[in-house]
């Protein structure tokens, strides 16, 4: 960014760019795909081909060679055209950024240049039935047997794996000389004998599914294994800001695309004489929902840039606070925008009520808001723990 809150020339013609490709196929083409319990291939593919999904990744490995902050302005401007793809959170901001950052120069050639285009999707697995935001009780294991890794296990919410290529799985192994279990990162193809799926039924109208991920003796290579097996923690938490970053920009261009609905029904809708919109009763509230949002994104874009920076200190606490309030002022405004428009925000016509139980999403995951609340506490307060 140039003088701190002026986006460069590039960067406003990727908004451009973006916002006119989702224009082509908007919320009807999302919401038709999600009910027939289809995916929205053709939208991920070309955004692939148009070099969005890959910007933040190695231009030597296909990328585009910008940064987080490019990619969560890809993702923004999605959502407030209607059509979110979660799986931008998981396979290029997730996974691209800890195999580009730590993976093998043979993984990054085999992986890196078809996360990019997006003719290669990799999930990402990391919660388990017993172990959901504490991830120290993780209990997915893997051995040794020979130069080989066995990994066996169970995940659940693991978004997006029916579309996937290939899971990276959060596991553990046995450290030689303690016997204590520690982090370890693998990449495990989706067709590899032992590992099964079953969809989750879920109320959330969104054409990309969750999943409950089973893995019984899965054998895997060597080189299934991302980075040094002794660094894994770093490598972990190496994704959670760029997931955190995008979280928040899924969760602003959701506000933005609820207070657009809201705005341009209010503007024209007519009860007495005038527009319902001139009435402070409806005006003041889509105003603090839009100050909110904006307040939210510029947390959200300082997140992105300490990332891009280098400062995984203040990017943690700055992304930690940019996912809290995205998700507090998207869930506002989506709730605003239903109100707004009385009975009409019910019905399918207008594309609200379906936006629900996705922004209700955003105050639950990737972290809970007590979890980011916690975190805050504890690290820029410096208050004990109460866990």
């Amino acid at each position: 960014m140039t003088n701190g809150f002026v986006e460069t020339e590039e960067q406003q013609a990727l908004r451009k760019a973006v916002a006119a490709m989702t224009a082509t196929y908007g919320q009807d083409y999302y919401l038709e795909k999600a009910r027939a319990g289809q995916h929205t291939d053709e939208l991920w593919f070309e955004a692939g081909k148009l070099g969005f999904i890959g910007v933040n990744l190695p231009q030597e490995y296909g990328g585009g060679g910008a940064g987080m902050y490019e990619l969560s302005l890809v993702m923004e401007e999605m959502a407030a055209g209607g059509a979110a793809l979660l799986m931008m959170v998981v396979s290029p901001a997730i996974n691209g950024t800890i195999i580009s950052k730590f993976g093998t120069d043979e993984q990054k050639q085999r992986w890196i240049p078809g996360i990019a285009d997006g003719s290669i999707t990799m999930a990402f697995a990391i919660t388990e039935p017993d172990a959901g935001s504490n991830s120290h009780k993780i209990t997915t294991t893997a051995r040794r047997d020979g130069s080989d890794w066995i990994l066996s296990g169970q995940k659940v919410y693991i978004s997006g794996v029916d579309q996937a290529q290939s899971v990276l799985v959060v596991g553990r192994t046995e450290e030689a000389r303690t016997g204590n279990l520690k982090p370890a990162l693998f990449v495990v193809p989706t067709d590899t004998a032992g590992f099964t799926f079953t969809k989750i039924p879920m109320e959330i109208v969104s054409p990309e599914f969750q999943f409950q991920v089973f893995m019984d003796e899965v054998r895997l290579p060597a080189d299934a294994l991302v980075g040094s097996e002794d660094a894994a923690i770093a490598q972990l938490f190496a994704g959670l800001n760029p997931e955190r970053i995008m979280g928040a920009a899924s969760a602003v261009g959701m506000g933005r695309f609820a207070i657009d609905k809201a705005v341009d029904y209010v503007k024209t809708r007519q009860v007495w004489k005038t527009p319902i919109g001139a009435h402070q009763g409806l005006s003041h509230p889509l105003a603090q929902n839009h100050i909110e949002i904006e307040l939210a994104k510029l947390m959200m874009q300082k997140a992105a840039s300490l990332y891009d920076g280098g400062d995984d200190a203040g990017a943690a606490e700055a992304a930690n606070m940019a996912k809290y309030a995205a998700g507090e002022a998207s869930v506002r405004a989506v709730d605003q925008a239903v109100q707004s428009l009385g009975g009409n925000g019910l019905t399918k016509e207008y594309g609200i009520a379906s936006v629900l139980t996705a922004s209700r999403l955003a105050r639950i995951a990737p972290v809970s808001r007590e979890m980011i609340l916690n975190f805050v506490a504890q690290t820029s307060l410096g208050l004990p723990r109460s866990y």
